[in-house]
């Protein structure tokens, strides 16, 4: 699935984030945040949601969400 704003595509089935011609480089956990928050993008999404989705329910610290929210938000500017 290929999933298109402003001047991105997050390439799903080939887990690359685009900008233009470009490969914006993601760690695996960053893809996967932005690909869930993408695909759940109708609703707010809270805390235990993500940890659910991308830590699979691990005990995560609020510093390391915030750490790949960050990461997010830099990799599409």
């Amino acid at each position: 699935m290929r999933y298109f704003f402003e001047d991105y595509a997050l390439d799903t089935d080939r887990r690359e984030l685009h900008r233009g011609p470009d490969v914006v480089a993601t760690t695996p956990q960053v893809f996967d945040l932005l690909d869930y928050l993408i695909r759940n993008r109708e609703h707010v999404v809270g805390k235990d949601d993500l940890i659910n989705a991308i830590w699979n329910g691990r005990v995560v610290s609020d510093a390391a969400l915030t750490t790949r929210l960050n990461a997010a938000r830099g990799a599409i500017g």
